[in-house]
């Protein structure tokens, strides 16, 4: 295995009772994972007695970066119920949950893909370009520039802060068009030259 995983917030406290994982292909920290994801899913649950989150993690490649996220979750029945099954995906859809993610049922180890959004990651460099270029240039302006040039009008910044180079992700529903939208600043702003951009949904 590439990744290692570290576990934020609350922990399955028993192995008793049927539950579902959410793994969640985004790049999003815990906090933010617990704020975006978490707290509304946990409503939803609770709302319509289906169950509750009793876990969650998020996994990182070994050099740190996140490489995705996943919430667990206790189901109240003891039958897997195909509509509060659809419910969860739903919200999570609605909450952004982009392409690539899956459901896991665990007592048939049934997997379900779900995900509506595309990722769009772009890799700073951190340390070959000129020291002027540091010195001068601001990498929060290169966070709200991008943020305008795609739309993005969440509150919370998905980065990642690494040795060599900074990643900042962006999710949106083309990436396609994510990339076209922010290449002429790209291309222009001192700081993103050499800048790497993936496609992480």
């Amino acid at each position: 295995m590439n990744f290692i995983k570290k576990l934020f917030g609350k922990q399955k406290n028993s192995n008793i009772g049927n539950f579902i994982v959410a793994t969640l292909n985004d790049k999003i920290m815990p906090l933010d994972r617990g704020e975006i994801y978490e707290a509304p899913l946990e409503e939803l649950l609770k709302a319509n007695g289906i169950g509750e989150v009793t876990g969650g993690g998020t996994m990182q490649l070994k050099s740190g970066e996140l490489e995705y996220c996943d919430l667990e979750i206790k189901l109240n029945s003891n039958e897997i119920n195909e509509n509060d099954i659809q419910l969860i995906i739903k919200k999570l859809e609605e909450l952004g949950a982009p392409k690539g993610s899956k459901l896991t049922i665990e007592k048939t180890d049934r997997k379900i893909e779900f995900g509506q959004k595309e990722g769009l990651a772009i890799y700073i460099d951190g340390q070959n370009l000129d020291p002027e270029v540091y010195k001068n240039c601001d990498i929060n302006f290169v966070i709200s520039e991008i943020k305008k040039l795609t739309n993005d009008s969440s509150e919370i910044t998905k980065y990642w802060e690494g040795g060599t180079e900074t990643a900042l992700y962006y999710y949106a529903d083309s990436f396609t068009e994510m990339k076209e939208s922010i290449m002429d600043f790209v291309n222009s702003y001192p700081l993103c030259k050499g800048a790497r951009i993936e496609q992480i949904a």
